[in-house]
């Protein structure tokens, strides 16, 4: 019996996807010889990547974020640091020891699902969260089937209300392949104070045509 598309995201997902919380460099470097095809980086990403991740993304005024693949948590904290003190932050984490760690945050505004990008609209139910103002990603799209890849962005673009955004950063340009046939063009700049360098995508939804 062939697998559905959520067990195959399951699977080839990137469970801390390109970035670690940079205190803790050692787990994420066993958690890439375990898994070197699902996780894009073992360089902790920088703080001039989180930042232009939280401008990015408009975190400061988001009362809902979901964060992809969050790893052991450097941009959550980023992105804890941003919001406001009402706000939600869903971080969806595939790695069972990545997702311990994030539970182990003492913020409540944070809550974390293990599972799939592919499970986005069951986690917010399961929470009665509403629309979310952005969705970040840093799964890297280069290294799952190219189906997967467009399921897990048409979920995105069906979670997100007009005027939602999608950011996604990534070395290689698969998001941004199959994003601009699904979503349209995105920005796209570069967040070169990084190793290695990395693309920041960011699409925002239009409003329905009249």
């Amino acid at each position: 019996m062939s697998s559905t598309l959520p067990e195959r995201a399951r699977a080839l997902e990137a469970p801390g996807s390109q970035r670690p919380q940079t205190r803790r460099p050692m787990q994420f470097l066993r958690e890439f010889l375990r898994r070197p095809r699902e996780i894009g980086s073992v360089v902790p990403s920088s703080r001039f990547l989180e930042e232009r991740l939280v401008d990015v993304s408009g975190a400061a005024r988001a009362r809902l974020v979901v964060e992809f693949g969050p790893g052991t948590g450097g941009t959550t904290r980023a992105l804890l640091r941003a919001l406001p003190f009402d706000a939600r932050l869903l971080a969806i984490e595939l790695n069972p020891s990545f997702a311990a760690d994030l539970e182990a945050f003492a913020d409540p505004r944070l809550a974390v699902h293990r599972g799939s990008a592919l499970d986005l609209q069951d986690a917010l139910a399961q929470r009665k969260l509403s629309a979310p103002d952005v969705v970040i990603s840093g799964i890297p799209f280069s290294t799952m089937p190219e189906d997967i890849g467009r399921a897990i962005l048409r979920a995105v673009w069906a979670a997100l209300p007009p005027g939602g955004r999608f950011v996604a950063y990534q070395f290689r340009d698969a998001v941004g392949v199959l994003g601009r046939d699904i979503l349209g063009q995105p920005d796209v700049s570069l967040a070169l104070l990084n190793v290695p360098p990395m693309r920041v995508y960011c699409w925002r939804k239009p409003a329905p045509r009249a």
